[in-house]
């Protein structure tokens, strides 16, 4: 998948990047800025949420966009099992607008899961789905993006004990791993409300989707997303989604 990515911002010695309302510093993260996290900041459903949590927030990057789009009375939790990575996440929280809105933890989801007595209307994650062994090109990006650190099977479970009844669970992953994912979920009692299908371009198959589940029953909302014109310049759908956070969208 191309990674298009906003600007830098040369005058910060930090490694990032500069969004409109915010800048993220990713250089002690395994997983940087890149064009999954966005498309779940800005396509989460966040009408009516009241307490969000992000589920291995990494730089904190999801959590930002969400903070961005969501009501001051919006609080949000970050979760993240790597220590140098929530280090980052709280001071990229630090130095945005939102510093009082997001909490940044250094936990593993399952045992906070367990040991939580919050409830989430809306939870999202941006999650590992390689099987363990796939070599990354560092040690660090293996740990975030290998299910040997996760497995999608307790990823679901933890989200169960945290999400309200009438909450949404979404997920970000690559369109080959998205029905094992929805199997997964579903054998769990969840139900599929949302499917966002993305694609480079119109007429190719896509490459990512991004799911989201709820514990109640409802219709599926199916849509699809190409992400440049045929011209391949972006499409004015990719533009609508994204334009609040890239610079120069």
């Amino acid at each position: 998948m191309m990674q298009d990515k906003p600007h830098e911002r040369p005058q910060l010695k930090k490694n990032g990047f500069t969004f409109k309302q915010f800048f993220v510093a990713h250089d002690r993260c395994a997983m940087k800025v890149g064009t999954d996290g966005i498309l779940l900041g800005a396509w989460a459903p966040v009408a009516g949420a009241k307490r969000i949590l992000d589920i291995g927030s990494g730089s904190g990057l999801v959590a930002l966009m969400l903070a961005q789009r969501t009501a001051e009375s919006v609080t949000i939790d970050a979760v993240e099992l790597d220590a140098q990575a929530a280090q980052q996440a709280k001071e990229n929280v630090r130095q945005s607008p939102w510093p009082s809105r997001i909490h940044v933890h250094q936990h593993d989801i399952a045992s906070w899961a367990e040991n939580s007595n919050r409830h989430y209307s809306l939870i999202v994650s941006n999650p590992p789905w390689f099987t363990p062994g796939v070599a990354c090109s560092s040690p660090a990006r293996d740990s975030a993006r290998s299910t040997a650190t996760l497995d999608h099977q307790t990823l679901l479970r933890s989200a169960a004990l945290l999400i309200e009844e009438e909450g949404f669970f979404c997920v970000v992953l690559p369109e080959t791993v998205g029905q094992n994912f929805i199997d997964l979920a579903l054998a769990d009692g969840w139900h599929l409300r949302f499917r966002f299908d993305v694609a480079e371009y119109a007429n190719r198959p896509p490459h990512r989707v991004l799911l989201g589940f709820s514990p109640s029953t409802g219709e599926t909302l199916v849509e699809r997303l190409a992400i440049r014109a045929e011209d391949t310049h972006y499409s004015e759908d990719w533009r609508s989604l994204t334009r609040d956070f890239y610079l120069f969208m």
